[in-house]
């Protein structure tokens, strides 16, 4: 921030009505987006999402619903300032998207305020520039999302408008070469009047969304839009974060209503954290620090926990999916492989006909070569183990491995699917103008301890060896006691 030390105490003086009100009779000469307004219209569609997300309601249910998920517990961490600091970070990391494309789209305004928007909310970042007087949920911020939500939808109106009027334009050319082919009496016999008012139709309805979608709508109008919901959504993330993320600014302008001043729990006094213990018992500890300094990355000799608190300059240095140690699934790079093969798991877990070799195989080779040798040689001290105490309570022995199992999938399958989840919904986001993620990272195996994760896919699939066996031995087929799968 050595680039903003001469500005930030130059330009706090500045009336900031400029940012919040923008007067369009100011910025007569500044050009419409055009087709800049699809990259507008994932912003402000990013913008709308995220200023959402914020609601007390939507609050509430994160403390009480993701939060206290078993799962998450069990493998990422039970602290749940922590993971609230997680969510706050991904928030922040959302919304610093959104900065980085409206000050791009604000360097071709005519308003010098949005020119430099860039300084003002790194002004706001810092706490030297107050958040204006629009409150959060009021009816006058409420209409500014509401005209955002409806710019978004007709630009994407306009968007499949103008792909139809493509793939009929290129109709339009083959039916005039074809006719060209034709002879004189001929092409004029080609009745093609329901195509060519299909067509002419298809044009009207393009220029009808240019006209209401962002397409005319000028660079100083889009950007003051987004500039002043940015600042909004930013005053609400420090008010409902500001308490789990350290250095976080106080929104000194913007009252707290009562049934905003929520904690998680309100009796809980965070400074004395204790792990709750999971089925599977673990001693070391699975994060690396994530205090992050401005300068640069973290020191070796600090790779420990401290506090469980992230500072603002996680934020500004590092994304989210960085604070992932090599001790976390994240970290190693198997967040999405271990989810795959837990979904498969507890696909064959709850299939209804017997798993058959070539499943099993194809699980087998999903594993990496450390919890292959791992499964080989638990599968082989198992049947060892069985064969010299004799075949006979193989069907108590299964049902119990099944019982066991699906207690395990109940906290073990929904990280995995919203692993899965995540990583589509960040895909369909750069995709479509509407998507809407529901996931956040915090609840993924990213975060989830390398050690407790891979015991636990160790268990579920010796138990779904021990399944198969019985149920392959009832049925009449080979027993399979080689044990290597």
């Amino acid at each position: 921030m050595a680039w903003l030390s001469g500005a930030s105490t130059k330009t706090t003086h500045i009336n900031t009505r400029n940012l919040f009100c923008l007067d369009k009779s100011s910025s007569p000469s500044s050009v419409t987006l055009g087709i800049l307004s699809f990259e507008t219209a994932r912003t402000m569609s990013r913008l709308v999402h995220l200023y959402r997300s914020l609601s007390s309601e939507e609050f509430s249910e994160l403390c009480e619903g993701a939060l206290k998920s078993q799962g998450v517990a069990f493998l990422n961490s039970s602290d749940e300032r922590f993971l609230l600091s997680l969510a706050c970070a991904e928030k922040l990391e959302e919304l610093n998207r959104a900065v980085n494309a409206v000050t791009r789209l604000g360097r071709k305004c005519t308003d010098a305020s949005l020119n430099r928007f860039d300084q003002t909310y790194a002004e706001m970042c810092l706490g030297v520039r107050d958040f204006g007087k629009l409150e959060y949920a009021s009816k006058s911020v409420e209409k500014l999302v509401e005209k955002m939500d409806k710019y978004v939808k007709a630009t994407s109106n306009l968007h499949a408008a103008l792909e139809s009027l493509t793939e009929l334009e290129i109709s339009e050319g083959k039916i005039k070469k074809w006719k060209q082919n034709l002879g004189p009496k001929q092409a004029n016999k080609a009745n093609t009047d329901y195509f060519d008012e299909k067509i002419a139709y298809q044009r009207k309805q393009v220029k009808h969304y240019r006209d209401v979608s962002l397409w005319n709508q000028t660079f100083d109008q889009s950007v003051g839009l987004m500039t002043r919901v940015i600042t909004i959504i930013y005053a609400r993330i420090c008010l409902l974060f500001g308490q789990y993320v350290s250095d976080l600014p106080r929104p000194s302008k913007i009252t707290k209503p009562t049934s905003q001043r929520m904690r998680v729990h309100p009796d809980t006094n965070f400074m004395h954290f204790t792990s709750k213990s999971g089925p599977i018992a673990k001693s070391s500890q699975k994060f690396g620090t994530i205090r992050i300094a401005k300068s640069g990355p973290l020191p070796k000799s600090e790779d420990k926990v401290i506090g469980k608190r992230i500072p603002l300059d996680v934020v500004k240095n590092k994304k989210v999916m960085q604070l992932a140690t090599e001790s976390t699934v994240g970290g190693a790079g198997l967040a999405l492989r271990y989810a795959n093969i837990i979904i498969y798991a507890e696909r064959y877990l709850y299939a209804p006909t017997c798993i058959n070799d070539e499943a099993r195989g194809y699980l087998y080779e999903l594993l990496p070569e450390n919890l292959k040798t791992t499964v080989r040689g638990k599968l082989w001290g198992h049947w060892c183990t069985r064969a010299h105490e004799g075949s006979g309570g193989s069907h108590s022995l299964a049902e119990g491995w099944r019982e066991a199992l699906e207690e395990m999938m109940s906290w073990l399958a929904p990280v995995a699917h919203d692993t899965v989840k995540w990583q589509q919904e960040r895909y369909l986001e750069k995709q479509r103008f509407d998507a809407k993620p529901t996931v956040m990272l915090f609840q993924t195996l990213h975060f989830a301890d390398l050690e407790k994760t891979e015991v636990a896919i160790v268990e579920v699939l010796v138990g779904l060896s021990c399944i198969y066996r019985y149920e392959n031995k009832r049925l009449g087929g080979r027993p399979s006691g080689d044990g290597c799968r």
